[in-house]
């Protein structure tokens, strides 16, 4: 078994990579400036598609980019360089702006690209580590990868120079995304399918419980009387709510377990005494995307939203975490959860 000392020392370099690519990251990003936005406006600006194209690791970055341009809005196609040779080149059209993705900045065949990529009045747009190499001279717009050193311990594999490439391409397709005011309602269109499509199609009444699935109690019930009903209907929450159905709390299994670690007597205990007066809550038409962002993007997850409509105030019922990934496993049978 290896020692202590050495596993430690595994730990280090691991950490030590990460941060070396954090770092070249974040000094990309202070770099960007009039060149992405002439890069942004020469895309936006052509009705056409962005060709993409890279050898080897940037290859492999370069088939990232393709893909995120893709599922953003801007078309895109990778063209590999060695197979534009023969044949693949006639995938460019005339004035396609061109991403070329090159750490060197001197690599043969993207170089033999260059020609014929003028004879179409292609637009080149160059990712490039090296501003002072042969690609960058021939390139109309250059975005800066360059990095000081490569994260692995004799620093020559390609690690933070493909990281901050890749991390180019994704400011250049989030800008594009932004000019082109690309929102929700156009991510779902291109994602139809998958767990990412589903949450940005379907709405929270699809998938949430109501009516007789939810514990629903009043303030002055007894913690007794709310434990019951929680296990009567095990969705993890009792709705608190008012004579007139308005929400005025929610009793989670957490505040249970709470409540019993910090009263030696609980016969007194009322729902008003350990419900969450505030509680977050979603609207019955929110996306269930927006509901699993409530959920997950905070300091604590919670597992149990209140569902509430916001003109009438009343308190539908609850959604969970559960039903939302529950539901995304029934993609691809062509069924969906019927509305609760």
């Amino acid at each position: 078994m290896d020692s202590m000392s050495e596993q430690a020392d595994w730990l280090a370099a691991a950490r030590r990579a990460m941060q070396i690519e954090a770092e070249a990251v974040l000094g990309a990003a202070e770099r960007i400036g009039d060149n992405l936005l002439r890069a942004v406006e020469l895309i936006r600006g052509h009705s056409g598609k962005v060709v993409v194209t890279g050898l080897g690791k940037s290859g492999h970055v370069a088939r990232k980019i393709t893909a995120t341009l893709q599922s953003t809005g801007t078309p895109a196609v990778f063209l590999h360089p060695s197979e534009a040779g023969h044949g693949d080149f006639g995938v460019c059209q005339s004035g396609d702006p061109v991403l070329m993705i090159s750490k060197s900045g001197s690599t043969g065949e993207l170089l033999n690209l260059v020609g014929p990529l003028r004879v179409i009045d292609a637009r080149l747009i160059g990712i490039l580590g090296n501003l002072r190499s042969p690609l960058a001279a021939e390139m109309d717009i250059v975005l800066d990868a360059s990095v000081q050193r490569e994260a692995d311990p004799e620093g020559f594999a390609p690690t933070a120079s493909s990281v901050v490439a890749l991390a180019l391409g994704h400011a250049l397709a989030v800008a594009l995304m932004q000019a082109r005011g690309f929102r929700a309602e156009h991510f779902q269109r291109y994602h139809p399918s998958g767990q990412l499509g589903h949450n940005l199609r379907m709405r929270v009444a699809d998938v949430m419980h109501g009516a007789d699935e939810v514990a629903w109690v009043k303030p002055e019930d007894s913690l007794k009387h709310v434990v019951i009903e929680m296990s009567a209907r095990p969705l993890g929450a009792a709705c608190v709510v008012s004579g007139d159905h308005r929400l005025l709390g929610l009793v989670t299994d957490g505040d249970v377990r709470r409540a019993l670690r910090n009263h030696d007597d609980i016969r007194l205990l009322r729902a008003s005494d350990v419900m969450t007066a505030t509680p977050v809550t979603v609207s019955p038409e929110a996306l269930v995307h927006d509901a699993l962002a409530l959920m997950e993007n905070r300091p604590s997850q919670i597992y149990v939203l209140p569902v509430v409509d916001p003109g009438a105030g009343v308190c539908a019922g609850l959604i969970r975490l559960h039903d939302i990934y529950h539901s995304s496993a029934l993609i691809g049978t062509h069924r969906h959860p019927p509305a609760k």
